[in-house]
């Protein structure tokens, strides 16, 4: 069973303007002159960590992390009251991907997402076929209205209906038919403490529904407000939005990825992005590998997911 690579450090960082008033953090690992590829962090607004350095060999893998727009590093950050994120979008991401791959001088790189990474590397590899040699992704999740109906609207209440309580206790009972639409006003909510509660409430539900077991440690990490409160507007923004897709978008043109060598990592008891997404995109993507993880969740470093992506880079390196 394959885990993390040692930890490692950026050789270089920087911050690069994509325009809008945005600027995104960027950083490289590994082996400078490496195989190139770039991990997309979930969300969005999760922001990038050190482990997702470690998914990959740094002896031969050039490693690039980024905060997307608004979340991490990047700035404005949209934990800001007055942040706009009307320049925060699917299509924005995908340009700002374009814009540091030529920034960093690279032609082709292997693209890796989980969750709402998954989303945007699918995006990305289906717009820029051409500038990507391998794809892998986990935890699939293409904002399709099933989708968010099954975390925010009340289907995963099945699962776990002591949890969901918690999550729906900020929305006042009468505004609970819509809860993307509901929690989107607390979290533009003038007053901080609404705005604070509501984006704790919407991280912590998430934190704590995404591994098998939980983790005490990332639902910390995850109720921090200012963390939160930039985490939940994103995601809130980019769901009541529906991704900017059209219906089915990401699955119906998965055809553009044919040539793409590719892996999908999928857990079984995935509560947060359940299998059926993944399922469908392998029925429409069946030239790349299908990995459904027995015994895992949804989270990227449990034991299986980890295995299988690591597999996946590791065959890819050279």
């Amino acid at each position: 069973m394959r885990t993390f690579y040692p930890e490692i450090e950026p050789y270089e960082t920087g911050m690069l303007d994509v325009g809008d008033n945005q600027t995104i953090y960027w950083e490289a690992s590994g082996n400078p002159n490496g195989k190139p590829a770039v991990y997309l962090h979930g969300g969005p607004g999760g922001g990038s960590g050190p482990n997702q350095r470690r998914a990959f060999d740094p002896a031969k893998y050039r490693i690039i992390l980024f905060d997307q727009r608004g979340c991490g590093l990047s700035t404005p950050h949209a934990s800001e009251p007055d942040v706009d994120l009307g320049v925060n979008t699917t299509w924005t991401l995908v340009a700002d991907l374009e814009k540091l791959r030529e920034h960093l001088g690279i032609d082709r790189w292997l693209v890796c997402g989980g969750s709402w990474g998954s989303t945007l590397a699918l995006a990305y590899a289906e717009t820029h076929p051409e500038k990507v040699t391998e794809l892998v992704v986990r935890g699939i999740f293409t904002l399709r209205p099933v989708e968010l109906d099954w975390f925010y609207e009340g289907g995963a209440a099945a699962i776990y209906p002591d949890l969901w309580e918690s999550f729906v206790a900020p929305v006042p009972e009468n505004e609970r038919g819509h809860l993307i639409e509901a929690y989107g006003r607390l979290l533009h909510d003038p007053d901080q403490f609404v705005r604070e509660r509501a984006g704790v409430a919407w991280a912590t539900w998430e934190s704590s529904t995404i591994t098998l077991l939980q983790e005490p440690d990332k639902i910390v990490r995850f109720s921090d407000p200012a963390f939160a409160v930039a985490f939940a507007r994103i995601e809130n923004h980019f769901f009541a939005n529906k991704g900017w897709f059209t219906p089915n978008q990401l699955i119906d043109n998965a055809s553009r990825l044919a040539d793409i060598p590719g892996v999908i990592v999928q857990g079984r008891y995935d509560m947060c992005t359940p299998a059926f997404t993944a399922w469908d995109l392998h029925k429409n993507w069946p030239e790349a590998e299908f990995c459904l993880i027995p015994d895992a969740g949804h989270a990227f470093d449990q034991p299986g997911i980890l295995d299988a992506i690591i597999v996946a880079t590791d065959r890819f390196a050279t």
